[in-house]
């Protein structure tokens, strides 16, 4: 086994915080792992791994020698790939993340340009509205929309999406338009629930440059974007939305934007990736081309 398999396998298995999550997602008997690793700290003459019953993470030693593995390790890929299918551009694997709707909407019906423009990068594209383990799942980068918590991934701004207040017809004309905040006490909401955490989000507004929120009752509550929109156009309830979400709706009458001078806060909307020094190429030209993309969106 040459000694870039070994980094690999190291930095997989600090990844997985598991020899057998490690084995598994590299196709290798968990022995092969365990003797990959120790061969390594022989050679290194260091305790690369604290091991325990429950879990693996790396000792200090460790975490040093794993950013150090990743930048050869990529150095390594972009060599090997230098001259794959004739081109002289970024070549390997991508695997990216992205919210369901702007996945389905967005990027995917463009991607078709990326892919021409670099023959030898490949995609490997993740649509999920919950919040997914870059590095424990091997995800190279992931769009998120919304407040980022803290954590030790690199954020790359991307701007804002502007939210709307929007009902269908239907439901307008059994309930009445709610022309400010204070009418919500006679309305229905089609209330959101944090994938995550299984939160029901309040209803939000600025008013006077702040935040307000009310809870607004609600018969059904959802966790995608999807089954928002669904359940809105069903007649269910308000829903607040990013406009760019249902802009086609709009335009041919399906749904209707009410309260307009009383919306929530554009949510900030980032590129998030493990590491901020030696990006990939490839990773490099897909962020530049996704940052372009969704400009575009912002700016419709």
């Amino acid at each position: 086994m040459d000694r870039i398999e070994l980094f690999r396998i190291f930095t997989r298995v600090v990844e997985s915080a598991s020899f057998t999550r490690a084995a598994d997602r590299l196709g290798l008997p968990r022995s092969s792992v365990s003797v990959a690793v120790q061969t390594l700290e022989t050679r290194l003459g260091t305790r690369l791994l604290h091991r325990t019953t429950r879990k693996v993470a790396p000792t200090q030693d460790g975490a040093a020698f794993y950013e150090r593995c990743l930048r050869l390790i990529q150095d390594v890929e972009e060599a090997e790939n230098l001259f794959r299918s004739g081109t002289t551009g970024p070549a390997g694997r991508l695997r990216v993340d992205l919210p369901s709707r702007i996945g389905r909407l967005i990027v995917a019906p463009a991607l078709p340009d990326f892919l021409a423009r670099y023959p030898g990068i490949d995609i490997d594209l993740g649509m999920t509205d919950r919040a997914v383990h870059l590095i424990e799942e091997s995800i190279d980068c992931a769009l998120r929309v919304g407040p980022l918590e803290d954590s030790s991934l690199i954020a790359r701004p991307f701007g804002t999406l502007r939210l709307i207040n929007a009902a269908s017809p239907d439901y307008l004309a059994r309930y009445g338009t709610p022309r400010t905040p204070a009418d919500l006490a006679g309305h229905f909401a089609v209330n959101y629930a944090s994938p995550s955490s299984g939160r029901v989000e309040d209803w939000e507004w600025i008013e006077g440059g702040a935040a307000r929120t009310v809870s607004v009752a609600g018969r059904v509550s959802v966790n995608s974007a999807e089954g928002s929109i669904a359940c809105c156009l069903a007649g269910l309830g308000l829903i607040q939305i990013p406009a760019f979400d249902v802009s086609d709706h709009l335009r041919e009458g399906r749904l209707k934007e009410v309260m307009p001078d009383h919306t929530a806060a554009p949510m900030p909307m980032a590129l998030l990736y493990p590491h901020r020094q030696h990006l990939s190429r490839r990773l490099q030209v897909f962020a530049d081309w996704l940052e372009g993309l969704m400009r575009g969106v912002i700016a419709a």
